[in-house]
């Protein structure tokens, strides 16, 4: 596994240099093996008991179904912006047939299915009202796969080990991880150099001999150990005690609202609290964590990084209801927000800036929009912000991000990273909002936000200003700025750095 220069230095990386990384998720590629289930939901109301039982009665309103098992690991990858390949076993049946459709329709997510006759499609049916479970329907086999569709699915591993640079072992005990699967498909890997997460549901942790990474919660390292997780030093204890038994190079304990922690041979335990700020769903949490880990490894993170990664996409995960996957664009929005909130409520997310403004808008407010990299603010940056100000009742401000001012400006800008710079810029009094935007536009932001009045410097003409079509199309206007002479961060800089 590669090192970044938090390893190097040891100490955790911080989340600007965790958001580089994840910008680096599209290079990321995984395979993904093992249970792949159909996660179904039937949501209606309950208004009275059943007269043949002391039971609720549900009028289902909405059906839904959505990956789940492996086949929700491999679709938080593909989310994340990684590259998935999902293997595993479905049946000739209707919830093989949806779960098809459904792997067919995500980006990024490429599927090796095997198809079993007579084997049902593992399915899992949720009957609710509102976010409360009223029961939950299993349909499935737990029975090791026959040799036959063993030695497919291992056809199917080789094939895809060339283009993969992390293999995830998603067992869910439903009978693809079976004894001949799992040793040959770790055997497989080791041999070709490639990083094995083994996310593990058997009791005995030797199953999972020369895996490189195992994945326990808290309830399935106490069973293996017989150690409890439940305090630090616990959980360090029993990670040791799994390490021993699979022979890898690390252990990641997942303690629920305890946080992580990650033991490695060799080195001291490094415990991570929650990043969860609300929780409405376990559901799918170890999934999401177990897909950011992959990841950010295969994207070159290191092991701490990675797992400082997938704690905060699992806290992410668990303040959605039901099996959710999360976007890359939310962990980044994530991990700018643990490091903007506390300097000022004016710094949004896109879809928090989304909400606000439709208040803004419901209340008769103009809204106005600029956008620019705002490196070194200086007398024309003010002049520009306040004439802003003045064509509208509330003004958001979209800063490029470092990634993209680099892309524009060359490798030595920016000057001051982008938390600095919304930090300033949410300091100054005409700005009401701050927004980041990773693109080499902000066209997306605009059309997201409908801002009434789009605002640029007076060295744009009207028809050259990015979003200027769509403002006016929606019955806006494009303002123009007259811009003060002798005042320009390029300027600034070439004085700063001039000889003498």
């Amino acid at each position: 596994m590669n090192q970044d220069p938090a390893a190097a230095t040891h100490r955790p990386a911080s989340d600007r240099e965790l958001a580089d990384i994840v910008r680096q998720f599209h290079t990321a590629r995984v395979l993904v093996i093992g249970d792949i289930i159909l996660d179904r939901y039937v949501i209606g109301g309950v208004q009275r008991l059943s007269p043949e039982a002391p039971i609720p009665v549900l009028r289902p309103a909405t059906q839904r179904a959505t990956l789940g098992g492996a086949a929700n690991v491999a679709m938080n990858i593909a989310t994340l912006g990684g590259h998935a390949v999902l293997i595993g076993v479905i049946g000739e049946d209707e919830a093989g047939g949806i779960l098809r459709g459904l792997v067919a329709k995500a980006p990024n997510l490429h599927a090796a299915l095997v198809t079993i006759p007579g084997r049902p499609t593992t399915s899992k049916t949720r009957f609710m009202t509102g976010s409360h479970q009223l029961l939950r329907l299993d349909e499935e086999t737990t029975t090791p796969v026959a040799d036959q569709w063993a030695d497919a699915l291992l056809a199917q591993v080789r094939s895809a080990l060339d283009d993969v640079a992390v293999v995830v072992l998603s067992d869910y005990a439903k009978g693809v991880l079976c004894d001949a699967v799992l040793a040959e498909v770790i055997a497989m890997a080791r041999l070709a150099g490639r990083t094995v997460i083994a996310d593990p549901k058997r009791a005995d942790f030797s199953a999972y001999r020369g895996a490189s990474i195992l994945t326990p919660n808290e309830h399935e390292v106490r069973l293996a150990t017989r150690i409890e997780a439940d305090h630090d030093a616990e959980a360090d204890r029993a990670g040791r005690s799994a390490l021993d038994a699979t022979e890898g190079e690390a252990v990641l304990v997942t303690r629920s609202a305890k946080g992580l922690t990650l033991v490695r041979r060799d080195s001291e335990a490094m415990h991570l609290p929650t990043r969860a700020r609300e929780v409405a769903d376990v559901s799918g949490a170890g999934d999401a964590l177990v897909a950011a880990l992959a990841v950010g490894l295969a994207a070159g993170a290191s092991l701490p990084a990675a797992s400082m990664l997938a704690n905060a996409n699992a806290g992410i995960s668990v303040g959605k209801q039901g099996t959710a996957t999360v976007s890359r664009q939310e962990l980044l929005d994530s991990l700018h927000l643990e490091d903007l909130v506390a300097n000022d409520r004016k710094v949004a997310t896109l879809e928090e800036a989304g909400s606000v403004v439709s208040a803004w808008h419901n209340r008769g407010y103009k809204v106005g929009f600029a956008n620019g990299c705002f490196d070194l603010i200086h007398p024309g940056h003010v002049r520009l912000l306040s004439e802003a100000r003045a064509a509208c009742d509330r003004l958001i401000v979209a800063l490029n991000t470092d990634a993209s001012v680099q892309r524009l400006k060359g490798p030595t800008r920016p000057v001051q990273n982008e938390m600095a710079r919304a930090t300033v810029m949410a300091s100054l009094s005409p700005v009401d909002l701050v927004i980041l935007f990773d693109e080499d536009t902000p066209l997306q932001a605009i059309s997201a936000l409908r801002p009434d009045v789009l605002i640029k410097g007076s060295d744009y003409t009207v028809d050259q200003v990015v979003g200027g079509d769509l403002v006016q199309g929606w019955g806006g206007k494009v303002v123009l700025v007259t811009l003060e002479e002798g005042h320009s961060t390029t300027g600034t800089i070439r004085r700063m750095t001039a000889p003498g």
